[in-house]
């Protein structure tokens, strides 16, 4: 059974700023390998770590430019 995503990032409007990363209580946000059409290395959370995320939205609330939804 999969899992719905508690952590989702619109990861082609992230432009890389890593302020996400510093509050994650859990460690769970992290910068991809990959490059967006921006050219940033967008935050990205694995999906086995989806169920570590404790809905707390700090991360939502901490990004500039909104691009982070958090489900409970």
């Amino acid at each position: 059974m999969v899992k719905e995503k508690r952590v989702i990032f619109d990861e082609e409007r992230c432009k890389g700023c890593e302020l996400c990363t510093t509050v994650c209580p859990r460690n769970i946000i992290f910068m991809a390998e990959r490059i967006n059409t921006q050219g940033y290395h967008p935050a990205t959370v694995k999906s086995e770590d989806q169920e570590k995320c404790t809905s707390c939205a700090l991360c939502a609330r901490m990004c500039p430019d909104t691009v982070i939804t958090v489900r409970k």
